[in-house]
């Protein structure tokens, strides 16, 4: 379930979310929607998007909607890449099996394992192609490694598949053109649409660029890819 909240800050809007939805912190994700900082006369303002995993009810006024593609974040590799189990076995011989329908080989393994999250590493010398324009691909991998997690019983369970260190790689850069766009901005005073991104590279975007006093970031479109934009707002 998906909900928003806002605050001053981050840190009270996702205060004011655990509170209202009577979850603990590790319980939902968190997507900044828009962020504005403070200055002389005039409070800050951060709007965030909660994913809730856990069944909870309908706060009042809070709309139910259909969740967004979970975030990805770093997380500590497994001692043994090896499946644990019945259902790791089941879920790795189904991504394995993907792929090779699509027409290419692979190995499947464990990279990390969590409470509620699961993640899974593919090598295979096709791994530009299966990772894909902008990860796009893996993407859709692990869409569908989602859906069989879930018909599997795991529903609360979160499948993250990586490849080539990828998820990383592109956070990276992602901090590094979000730094640049916003040098740009505080030149020009011309605001910047950046382009279509998925929710975990967006939240990159407006986390990186919301220390800056003089830079604004809000989420512009609809659909799983929406739009960044970046405005300069000025000393305050």
């Amino acid at each position: 379930m998906e909900y928003e909240f806002e605050g001053r800050t981050e840190e009270e809007a996702i205060e004011t979310a655990a509170r209202e939805l009577g979850l603990a912190r590790d319980e939902f994700d968190v997507e900044i929607v828009e962020s504005q900082r403070g200055g002389f006369l005039k409070k800050g303002k951060t709007r965030i998007r909660v994913q809730s995993r856990a069944a909870t009810s309908v706060p009042a006024g809070k709309p139910e909607r259909r969740p967004e593609t979970p975030a990805v974040e770093r997380h500590r590799p497994v001692a043994s890449p090896l499946a644990a189990g019945e259902f790791e076995e089941q879920l790795l011989e189904f991504v394995r099996m993907t792929v090779e329908k699509m027409g290419y080989t692979c190995k499947v393994s464990i990279l990390f394992r969590e409470e509620l999250k699961l993640g899974i590493r593919i090598e295979s010398e096709s791994a530009a192609i299966l990772i894909g324009k902008k990860g796009k691909n893996l993407d859709a991998l692990q869409l569908l490694a989602n859906v069989y997690a879930g018909k599997l019983g795991r529903e609360d369970l979160r499948i993250i598949i990586d490849s080539e260190n990828y998820r990383i790689r592109r956070e990276e850069a992602i901090v590094k053109m979000a730094y640049e766009v916003a040098e740009r901005v505080r030149r020009t005073r011309n605001s910047v649409l950046l382009e279509p991104m998925n929710p975990f590279e967006r939240r990159i975007v407006h986390t990186t660029l919301n220390d800056i006093v003089d830079i604004e970031t809000k989420s512009e479109g609809e659909g799983l890819y929406k739009q960044v934009r970046v405005t300069f707002r000025g000393h305050r």
